[in-house]
């Protein structure tokens, strides 16, 4: 029985509890025990998260994007078992098999495959011109997809991956294969203990000889072009993407500080316009030495230039409503976090091109470029949505007017049939590539998870 030596009384001897209040401090010592070991433990992270410092102000709900309470050579991974050949597209549960052709509400016609199999948050994607698809895994990996296996090219072990950061954009220059520039947007430990973002580049060694051989590409001449960028485990951004005049476009997200999204002079909260060696260009709207291109943004995850107008579009999780898709014009302000829904712009901000109550939180983006004419002009995006009951975990189509400032039809593919798809691009033939997220702490992932899958138009699409 706890005791504690006695304040007052003859002999000095230590006091005991009458034996009715026994059970009573018994209650309390198991409650401050419970207390302490509660403390200690905190809050259930995601798996592999470190829990993070608390926001400056109070967080804004969010069950859209969950949010929740060196420079040596990368070393060359083996070649990945991980890629069946290009088959049936089974469902979620069970591996079950899935719809392998269908037809969308546009009259789109198409054939669904399965093309990568086994892995974990393929994040982004990018293909050369030879059709091979480059893409990252948020632990740390860069891939290839080539014939039908994957192949680990390099494993960057300085990236730090929990909550929403890691390993996450990838874009290939736009002169592939000369130069031969693969860059990657990665989350990392700063020598004084603070998580930041880089953008990386390197140099993919594939010479004619190669080719003829078969070998597998070797990156090269790992180089950070830009640093600093600030990070964290939610509110990440990440996303690159080239522009048609040459520049590389990059998202940031506020990283737990939303206020910093309105200063120009600061990267939370931005998208960035750099030149390819990662230096500013001087007709950048907010003069000489500033990246920024645009602000006022919480969490942009996808990029696309319009394949027509060449105009840049982004898609960005909201806080627990408004989630937005907008047109990105230089210098424009879109409003976070002081408006957050259509009517809070009032002529102030620049307003969403579409906005969505409740969330789906939109991921990766690409335009449609193919031969399925009824999806000509159209914006796919991925959908995490936090539930598998809720709002999102499908494929979002969006076709725009000619001017690129209206919506005029939407569509929903896929509803609940593959999970979390984060990562779209459109690749070879006129099919449309995207990837689950099940296996990034927030989805229930199959026994086939993550996958890269491929929607390819059927005769008659045409």
């Amino acid at each position: 029985m706890p005791r504690r030596r006695s304040q007052a009384g003859s002999g000095g001897g230590f006091y005991r509890p009458a034996p009715g209040g026994l059970v009573a401090v018994a209650l309390v010592l198991l409650l401050v025990a419970g207390l302490m070991a509660w403390r200690a433990l905190g809050p259930a992270p995601f798996p592999g998260e470190a829990p993070d410092p608390a926001p400056p102000q109070p967080a804004l709900g969010d069950p859209g994007d969950a949010e929740r309470p060196g420079e040596d050579e990368p070393a060359p991974g083996p070649e990945s078992p991980r890629s069946p050949a290009p088959g049936s597209a089974g469902g979620q549960n069970g591996g079950a098999p899935g719809r392998n052709a269908g037809s969308s509400g546009a009259g789109a016609t198409w054939r669904l495959e399965t093309v990568a199999t086994g892995l974990e948050v393929p994040w982004d994607m990018a293909f050369d011109r030879r059709g091979r698809l480059f893409f990252t895994e948020r632990p740390g990996r860069i891939n290839l997809l080539d014939g039908g296996r994957v192949v680990t090219l390099a494993t960057l072990p300085d990236t730090v991956a929990t909550g929403e950061s890691g390993l996450l954009g990838i874009a290939l220059h736009p002169g592939f294969p000369d130069p031969p520039y693969l860059y990657v947007y990665q989350t990392y430990r700063a020598r004084d203990g603070a998580l930041r973002n880089r953008i990386l580049r390197f140099s993919v060694e594939d010479g004619a000889r190669s080719r003829a051989a078969g070998a597998t590409p070797r990156l090269t001449d790992r180089q950070v072009i830009f640093d600093g960028i600030p990070a964290a485990a939610i509110h990440d951004g990440g996303q690159l993407e080239f522009g048609p005049d040459g520049k590389l476009y990059a998202t940031t997200g506020d990283a737990r500080q939303p206020e910093r999204a309105q200063d120009r002079e600061s990267l939370h909260g931005k998208i960035l316009r750099l030149n390819p060696d990662g230096s500013v260009p001087p007709d950048n709207p907010f003069g000489p030495g500033n990246p920024v291109f645009s602000y006022g943004h919480r969490n942009p995850e996808g990029l696309a230039f319009h394949p027509s107008s060449g105009r840049l579009y982004a898609v960005e999780h909201g806080p627990d409503a408004w989630d937005e898709v907008n047109r990105i014009e230089a210098g424009a302000n879109y409003g976070w976090p002081v408006a957050v829904a259509p009517s809070a712009h009032r002529g102030r901000f620049t307003p969403a091109l579409r906005s969505y109550d409740p969330i789906i939180a939109p991921a990766g983006a690409a335009f449609y470029r193919g031969p399925i004419r009824a999806w000509d002009g159209s914006l796919f995006f991925g959908t995490l949505g936090f539930q598998p009951d809720s709002p999102g975990r499908h494929l979002h189509r969006l076709r725009l007017d000619a001017s690129g400032t209206r919506v005029v039809e939407e569509e929903i593919l896929f509803k609940g049939e593959f999970g979390r798809i984060r990562a779209v691009q459109t690749g070879p033939g006129g099919c449309l590539y995207f990837g689950t997220s099940n296996r990034d702490g927030r989805g229930e992932p199959g026994p086939l998870d993550d996958r890269i899958l491929r929607l390819c138009p059927q005769a008659g699409s045409e």
